[in-house]
């Protein structure tokens, strides 16, 4: 289905069709690289979303791929879905308040204390932090709290 048609637009068909044929699986196939599109298409009920670029061989694999139940997606649209998403949180709101605490010069029991911990448990947070960051000491906790705005 094509996004943009004489008549009625793709998304509208698509949500029409699935509206009366549930089991009908409608994969876009159009020269729109659009977030807005997409998104309308996935809503309307389509199972994937094409751009007009792929040879016929892969397109036919992709449309079998589809009603098997496997989304097919043009690898542009997700890099460009992606793209719009909020990058997700590396560390959990207590490893912040922990990496804060260090990076302003508090020790492992300073830190136990202010947040009502036991230090094993802040021992335990800052290897999180150090691990999910790619550090490997407190001096670079410290440089990236500061170069990030956590302090």
């Amino acid at each position: 289905m094509d996004v943009r048609m004489p008549g009625i637009d793709g998304v509208a068909a698509t949500g029409l069709l699935r509206r009366s044929l549930p089991a009908c699986k409608i994969v876009m196939l159009t020269t729109f690289n659009d977030d807005e599109y997409v998104t309308r298409a996935l809503k309307a009920g389509a199972v994937g979303y094409l751009l007009k670029n792929p040879p016929a061989a892969e397109l036919a694999r992709a449309v079998r791929l589809a009603r098997a139940g496997v989304a097919q997606f043009d690898q542009t649209v997700i890099a460009s879905l992606a793209a719009g998403l909020p990058a997700p949180e590396l560390l959990t709101p207590r490893e912040t308040e922990v990496l804060r605490l260090i990076s302003a010069g508090a020790t492992n029991k300073e830190t136990a204390s202010r947040l009502y911990l036991s230090e094993g448990t802040v021992k335990n947070h800052i290897s999180r932090v150090l691990s999910r960051l790619g550090l490997r000491d407190r001096t670079q906790a410290a440089l990236y709290a500061r170069d990030n705005g956590l302090v």
